[in-house]
């Protein structure tokens, strides 16, 4: 029996998020769109929501390979479109993934800009651009943008990472 958690991170293009957790073993669904948190931050930003097994794959495997793959060290102009974070559905994953973020910090060589919020409200991309890479691996964003990142994966998260199509 699966062991199913959620989780929403944000940070860059959700094309390219998307296509990252995509190639993770543990992670059974994502999620692309819009997701939004409360006060301050109650804006929609691109994200995607993480649905993983946690006996498969560890929420702190899933923030390093997050904060990895999106600058999460700049606080640039479009962090509004691009809000850096990750969004938590649970006080105990509060917890979890604060301790965790904190380990990754103390061991970072920059400062992380990255927040913990809490997850408010979710609208899914058009069906169009869902799936990006998988329908269009060989289109130049993709090659650009999402490919060098897959193949970071694949060298630095090997245990983890596999080759899947979604359907």
């Amino acid at each position: 029996m699966k062991n199913l958690v959620k989780i929403a991170f944000g940070g860059g293009c959700h094309w390219c998020t998307e296509a990252v957790f995509q190639a993770l073993k543990g992670v059974e669904k994502v999620e692309q769109g819009y997701v939004a948190s409360v006060a301050g931050n109650s804006s929609f930003s691109e994200a995607v929501i993480v649905h993983f097994d946690e006996d498969v794959i560890k929420v702190e495997v899933l923030m390093e390979i997050h904060l990895l793959t999106h600058n999460s060290a700049s606080n640039h102009a479009m962090r509004t479109k691009y809000r850096s974070a990750i969004y938590i559905f649970s006080e105990a994953q509060k917890f979890e993934v604060n301790l965790a973020l904190n380990r990754i910090k103390a061991n970072a060589s920059e400062k992380i800009i990255t927040s913990v919020l809490e997850f408010s409200a979710f609208e899914p991309s058009r069906e169009a651009i869902q799936n990006y890479y998988q329908k269009n691996p060989s289109k130049p964003f993709c090659e650009r943008y999402i490919a060098p990142k897959l193949k970071m994966l694949q060298q630095q998260f090997s245990e983890v990472y596999q080759i899947r199509t979604i359907k």
